[in-house]
């Protein structure tokens, strides 16, 4: 019974090591959050407007516009870019990222990935940890998966850009992106959106939206010039959106588990006390049974 009394010891002190642990990571990921959730929430209402500005010009000024970026192409040569975190720890945030990424790859891209026109490009560990053994075949490109290190929009804009140039020189006839994006601390939800070429109003409701508030745009200098160089500005936006809404998500994620993490290790400790009580209570007991009996044979 000493043996089950020390093995139920032993556990307890396992748990409550464990439980501080959680509870320490907890209150990290609660503090690199909150500095996370204010730079995506101050930053996702102007790259929405942009973005929704960016599709109402192309809807409405089709075949005026001579930009590389949104010439539709039938898609033969295919890029996926998986944004994922570096760290785990974060329940099935980074999971549900990378069925994202499966269901494109084994769906609407069997075909390419067939023919090894395929590029998967990774941000962040744990998508290429997966993925790069799963789809050999395809092209890997694994050089912004530390990209987490310094998420200046500088160094994002490197990404974005070199999507840009190989998109424009035909590398790519279309380029997607999987990323976690953030609700609040409690949900992330996955999400593939094409990022190349710049998709056109789709929805029946937004197109009638858009023709009924057609804009009258005047363009200065020139319509041509003046796109070219506004459209690359905003697609550079709208991949730093991606990339801070998974990084917030990550951290909410994380969060979230280990708060789930301690409250379990909570209830795995009031239930191996009351076990060991249990177990402590049978000892005294069969020690007191043990006396008795003794003292009776001793009399008997």
């Amino acid at each position: 019974m000493s043996g089950k009394l020390k093995e139920v010891r032993e556990r307890i002190k396992s748990v409550a090591s464990t439980q501080q642990i959680t509870k320490a990571m907890k209150m990290v990921s609660a503090s690199k959050l909150r500095r996370a959730q204010q730079a995506i929430t101050e930053m996702r209402p102007y790259a929405n407007s942009l973005d929704k500005m960016l599709k109402n010009i192309v809807s409405n000024l089709e075949g005026d516009i001579n930009s590389p970026y949104v010439k539709a192409r039938e898609p033969k040569k295919v890029a996926v870019v998986v944004i994922t975190s570096n760290r785990g720890l974060c329940g099935a945030f980074n999971t549900n990222i990378i069925k994202e990424a499966i269901i494109k790859l084994e769906g609407e891209y069997s075909a390419q990935r067939a023919a090894k026109n395929v590029t998967l490009i990774f941000v962040g560990k744990k998508g290429y940890d997966v993925l790069k053994k799963r789809y050999s075949e395809c092209q890997i490109v694994k050089e912004y998966v530390d990209l987490f290190a310094d998420l200046s929009f500088d160094n994002v804009a490197q990404v974005s850009q070199m999507l840009m140039d190989s998109f424009s020189a035909g590398e790519f006839d279309r380029v997607d992106v999987c990323y976690g994006q953030f609700r609040n601390a409690a949900v992330q939800e996955p999400q593939a959106v094409q990022f190349l070429p710049v998709a056109k109003i789709e929805n029946v409701v937004e197109v009638a939206s858009a023709k009924k508030s057609k804009a009258d745009y005047i363009f200065e200098p020139n319509k041509e010039s003046l796109l070219n160089e506004l459209i690359p500005s905003i697609l550079q936006t709208s991949f730093q959106k991606f990339v801070l809404d998974n990084h917030a998500s990550e951290h909410g994620a994380r969060m979230t588990a280990m708060d789930n993490a301690t409250t379990n290790a909570e209830e795995l400790m009031k239930e191996l006390k009351i076990n060991y009580n249990k177990a402590r209570q049978e000892a005294i007991t069969k020690e007191l049974s043990e006396i008795v009996g003794g003292a009776a044979a001793l009399n008997g």
